[in-house]
């Protein structure tokens, strides 16, 4: 029984002589298998000779004769081959996931906690998977705050926000206050009051006067990283 190392340098020596009647190199051996130095190439080599695939010749360069083939082999179809077309279609595959990645604006800092001013800064976009969106125009935000942790949203998380100008009872926005300062938070309307509510019983509430509120967005998703 051959190893999977032993049955692709087989097949690919079969294979470039079948081409120009010349095996490869080792150090080309050694590249396309993947090995770090040619020492595992003798070694290969000699586990075949010793099971009767291989033989060497004396007074011939690269002095090789394949003898038999593995069990199972089919020219065109052999292990070495698959697995380069295996990692070819992984490739293509990841190139496109990265494809349609999604660039939003990522707008700064926004406070889980009291208010801040808001920071924009244009230049700057994060890439989101498309599944992570809502569908309509969307932006990025830094969380800087703990008080939103009971509502799984944590410091240093990208919060994902669709530019929306109102919201339901119980919905996470992103709220303007008194046009200057911008906060994540719980959205509920009582009575004739806006309550800005923290998800982290160490906070308070923040109840403003409806015409001292604006939304700007509801939380759709969340990007979190771990460094």
């Amino acid at each position: 029984m051959l190893t999977k190392k032993q049955r692709e340098l087989l097949i690919l020596i079969h294979e470039r002589m079948a081409e120009g009647d010349v095996a490869p190199s080792f150090e080309e051996m050694k590249t396309e298998l993947g090995l770090k130095s040619k020492s595992g190439i003798h070694r290969l080599i000699s586990g075949l000779v010793e099971r009767g695939y291989l033989e060497r010749l004396p007074h011939r360069a690269r002095a090789l004769q394949v003898k038999k083939l593995p069990e199972g082999y089919t020219p065109g179809a052999n292990d070495h081959t698959a697995a380069a077309g295996q990692h070819k279609a992984i490739g293509s595959v990841l190139a496109d996931i990265a494809n349609n990645f999604e660039p939003i604006p990522l707008y700064g800092r926004i406070a889980a906690g009291t208010p801040i001013e808001a920071i924009r800064d244009e230049g700057q976009t994060v890439d989101i998977p498309p599944h992570l969106l809502a569908g309509g125009e969307h932006y990025a935000l830094e969380v800087d705050g703990d008080s939103m942790v009971e509502a799984g949203i944590n410091d240093h998380d990208i919060v994902i926000i669709k530019k929306v100008d109102s919201a339901e009872n119980g919905t996470i926005v992103v709220a303007l206050v008194d046009d200057a300062e911008v906060t994540l938070k719980t959205f509920r309307r009582s009575g004739n009051k806006i309550i800005l509510e923290p998800e982290n019983s160490t906070y308070e509430p923040q109840v403003y006067d409806p015409e001292r509120v604006k939304i700007q967005g509801k939380l759709v998703s969340l990007y979190r990283t771990y460094h």
